[in-house]
């Protein structure tokens, strides 16, 4: 069993010997504490072995070859909806959820804060988030429900660079002057989500991660109602960890691009459709060579393998398939399989 610890400490990869591929694995050989952490919406170690990359990527740094924005959505007891009147001369007057970029040596909580407190005049907390939005690593948007905990609305008499003024909003923001009705799906998120929450409650993990990468958890499961997990095994078997390359051309591609194309090389499969869901992610500004790298744990999820009865056998041997026979545990997977932060590109 993996001697990596839960969030917050060091572990690594190593010592076990590959399995053949296709050989059934033993309770034993399965990271249970890694993938508990995962499905609990936690943290884990992330290695230097990236399943589907073939060197490390380049140094992740913000401004410079990453983009990470922070939006917030606020509702007051009566259901009003916080909105802040742009001061930015291309959009001037026109109204917004409280949004901003990430500065370096930032954590995702503190930009959060930070941002609502410059736009709105209000101290607030995050609850969850509701959605990562991803054009690639060039443009990343962390979209959370939060509430107010303290501080004065802004008035036009504090009129700054950074907003106008804002508001308690009762009525429908369409019928306002809008800087983007982008905002519009993610209001609808998070009344939704008041109403009915979707997944668990979703924050940033204080974990240090060097590069952009995603730990995939990928679950395949018959007409029977047979589950299986893919696994790495390079050292002691893991999630697999796809790097998201830093280049010019990889920036503007999306998070889906390395996971698909890990199923393509390494398994010769490729389900459509799927869809990719946020279990949580981890972050520390600083904490690993001074990158501001992130660790998405993603669930792809692909339709029941109805005209298939066992996974594709893997072409790479450092991959593999374990079965998931106890119950409780592949209940909590087929539950995760419905309860996630939607990713949308």
């Amino acid at each position: 069993m993996t001697n990596r610890r839960r969030a917050g400490g060091r572990g690594r990869r190593g010592g076990a010997p590959a399995r053949c591929r296709g050989t059934p694995a033993p309770m034993g050989d399965a990271p249970l504490p890694e993938l508990e952490a995962v499905l609990d919406g936690g943290a884990w170690d992330v290695g230097t072995t990236f399943e589907g990359s073939p060197a490390p990527p380049g140094p992740v740094r913000l401004g410079r070859n990453v983009c990470y924005v922070v939006l917030a959505v606020l509702f007051n007891q009566e259901d009003a909806v916080l909105l802040v009147q742009e001061a930015k001369p291309e959009c001037r007057g026109r109204w917004y959820l409280p949004a901003g970029r990430m500065e370096p040596g930032e954590g995702i909580v503190a930009a959060l804060r930070r941002e609502v407190r410059e736009e709105s005049g209000l101290d607030c907390e995050p609850l969850t988030l509701l959605a990562l939005e991803e054009r690639g690593p060039a443009w990343i948007r962390f979209a959370f429900l939060a509430r107010a905990t303290g501080g004065t609305l802004k008035t036009l008499e504090k009129a700054d660079a950074e907003s106008l003024q804002a508001t308690w909003w009762p009525g429908d923001p369409r019928s306002l002057p809008l800087r983007s009705p982008d905002i519009l799906p993610v209001l609808e998120l998070a009344a939704r989500y008041r109403r009915s929450p979707a997944h668990p409650p979703t924050l940033p993990r204080e974990l240090p991660c060097s590069p952009l990468c995603l730990r995939l958890l990928l679950p395949f499961a018959n007409a029977a109602g047979d589950l299986w997990l893919l696994l790495a095994t390079a050292g002691t078997p893991h999630l697999p960890v796809v790097a998201c390359g830093t280049s010019p051309s990889e920036l503007r591609a999306g998070l889906r691009p390395p996971l698909l194309r890990l199923l393509r090389d390494r398994l010769a499969w490729e389900p459509q459709p799927a869809a990719l869901g946020l279990l949580g992610l981890q972050h520390r500004p600083g904490g690993s060579g001074d990158t501001d790298g992130i660790c998405f744990n993603v669930l792809l999820s692909v339709p029941p393998g109805s005209q298939r009865e066992r996974p594709p056998e893997p072409r790479d041997p450092a991959l593999r398939w374990w079965p998931v026979r106890e119950e409780g545990l592949r209940g909590r997977v087929l539950q995760r399989l419905r309860a996630t932060v939607p990713v949308r590109s």
